[in-house]
């Protein structure tokens, strides 16, 4: 199993606001994922738990880079770019598979046709939506937990909804996609 807060713990300084926010975001998602994953795999659904943990904890990894005053963060790129700067920092560290859960969790993910369409400033555009189980595990959970509100219990289902609506396209339909896989958290 990799040490989670070792790779965090070389972009965040353990103590500071930007570095209580992600890792304890990170927790949450990151039990609200294994949850899950814990069910399919009762289920008879072959995952990579392990993997699921260590990726729900790095997730969020590049928010350090991006200007989220909100979150704690006093980066210079925008918010949007979270997922892409994660990658790219994982990627560094020869986490490729890290990596792709960064930059494909944003959302219920990013067509080539949204980024486009939202004027979205990530080039080249790209799909950038979760494949593997547990790709799409760990942005269905990160989709029931607030940065901004760390000191709230999951979302309910109507607010992760009513949250992602705003993104328009065929971001509920992804998600309701994901719902159809992974049941509700209140479920487990």
């Amino acid at each position: 199993m990799l040490d989670c807060l070792s790779i965090i713990e070389r972009y965040y300084t353990p103590g500071n606001d930007d570095y209580r926010v992600l890792v304890h975001h990170s927790r949450q998602v990151a039990d609200l994922a294994v949850a899950l994953t814990q069910r399919l795999i009762g289920q008879g659904v072959p995952m990579d738990i392990e993997f699921v943990e260590e990726a729900a904890m790095l997730h969020d990894i590049g928010m350090c880079r991006t200007d989220a005053p909100g979150i704690c963060c006093h980066g210079t790129e925008p918010y949007i770019l979270h997922g892409v700067l994660g990658r790219r920092m994982l990627d560094s560290l020869g986490l490729y598979r890290h990596g792709r859960v960064c930059e494909r969790h944003t959302g219920t993910g990013i067509t080539a046709a949204e980024i486009i369409a939202q004027h979205l400033p990530i080039a080249p555009p790209r799909d950038l939506l979760p494949e593997s189980l547990e790709e799409k595990v760990i942005c269905y959970a990160d989709k029931f937990f607030s940065k901004s509100r760390l000191n709230e219990g999951p979302k309910t289902m109507e607010r992760a909804r009513k949250s992602l609506a705003k993104f328009g396209g065929d971001t509920l339909q992804r998600f309701d996609e994901m719902v159809a896989l992974f049941g509700t958290p209140d479920s487990i």
